[in-house]
């Protein structure tokens, strides 16, 4: 019994911390009816029905054949770690930072283990993590907190789209240059996988409602009637699915809500939170994501300020730096950790410097934009 307490703690770690801070934050402020206008609803179908898209079209093999495709054959050493980067940079504008490390992640270990060039392998897994962090803040569902602030503020899609781009494209340049800093020679990648090609039903089925899922974020369609389109498509179609959808992270926001909400009715927590992003919205939020992660942080800071571009910038940004600052960055570690000959010391080191400089480059940029 402890043995498994041990394990669901370590493998969803933030979701028993969000517990444990709603739970202190009830002892503060009784629950009553004001708790249930804390929990975004709309947040929490749209993650589900984006959620259970993308574990049908990664069921549908689509992931595997695109790297097979870009990745098998004779091909320069340069080339085969710029696509090991750019893969999750731009596949988790899509389908999260997360699922992009769990279906990228592997296929750089086989590629890099089957070339003889493991000794890159904390280099480029790496890179990844900070690709799909990154990637991800370019669009409303790459990154959860996106998702929620898009949300919750009703950004408009160009004007998110005009506080990020700016990050991505010197994000894109810096990670294109470090991928081919190191790549020597060629390699013959022959992925020791299975040839079962695409599942074009399943495909299909889970393209269209991962199309629906983005008419909802547009505001197109309403979430509710999307969640009966999507329930009604699994339960008649693709029933496994539903064992697939990271409930964790459903309820880590459903927490997260509650502390927040908590949160926003202590006077004097309130005044603090407030008094800090107005006058260091971003340096608050990137602050706060090292501590806590940038999910929470993005929900707790939500509620004390209207200046959602720094709050959104600082929250993308803050993904970077320590190992819990994003989700994503522990999915990469724990691979990397089941990897022949891991080296914990020299993938910390790695990873430490690899943010450092990625972040203060960004807050490099923010400054010219922002303050300058």
């Amino acid at each position: 019994m402890l043995d498994r307490l041990i394990s669901f703690f370590r493998s969803e770690a933030v979701l028993c911390i969000a517990a444990v801070c709603a739970l202190a934050s009830a002892a503060f402020v009784p629950p009553d009816a004001e708790y249930a206008s804390y929990i975004d609803t709309r947040v929490l179908i749209m993650l589900f029905c984006l959620m259970a898209a993308v574990a049908g079209l990664k069921r549908a093999g689509l992931f595997a054949a695109l790297a097979q495709k870009l990745l098998e054959g004779k091909r320069p050493m340069r080339v085969v770690m710029l696509t090991l980067v750019m893969l999750p940079f731009f596949v988790s504008m899509l389908v999260t930072n997360d699922v992009a490390l769990i279906a990228f992640v592997p296929f750089a270990v086989l590629v890099l283990t089957h070339a003889g060039q493991e000794r890159h392998l904390a280099w480029v897994i790496v890179l990844q993590t900070i690709a799909a962090n990154l990637g991800g803040m370019v669009t409303p569902i790459g990154n959860p907190q996106n998702l929620f602030l898009y949300t919750y503020f009703s950004i408009s899609l160009g004007d998110f789209l005009r506080a990020l781009l700016p990050f991505a494209a010197l994000s894109l340049v810096v990670l294109g240059a470090a991928s081919v800093a190191w790549g020597r020679g060629a390699a013959d990648v022959a992925l020791p996988l299975k040839r079962s090609g695409i599942d074009r039903r399943r495909a299909i089925v889970h393209g269209a409602l991962f199309a629906l899922s983005l008419l909802a974020v547009l505001r197109v369609i309403e979430p509710l009637a999307l969640l009966a389109v999507v329930v009604c498509a699994l339960v008649l179609i693709d029933r496994p699915i539903f064992k697939q959808i990271d409930y964790g992270l459903l309820l880590t926001f459903v927490c997260f809500f509650v502390f927040a909400g908590n949160m926003g009715r202590i006077e004097a927590v309130r005044d603090l939170l407030e008094s800090l992003m107005g006058a260091h919205p971003l340096l608050t939020s990137v602050a706060a994501s090292q501590v806590i992660s940038n999910v929470p942080a993005a929900v707790l800071l939500s509620g004390f300020t209207e200046n959602w571009q720094s709050l959104l910038i600082g929250v993308d940004l803050g993904g970077l730096g320590t190992p819990i600052a994003s989700l994503a960055s522990l999915i990469s570690l724990r691979i990397y950790l089941h990897v022949d000959g891991a080296r914990i010391g020299r993938f910390a080191l790695v990873f430490g410097a690899a943010n450092a400089v990625m972040l203060a480059m960004l807050l490099g940029l923010y400054a010219l934009l922002y303050v300058v």
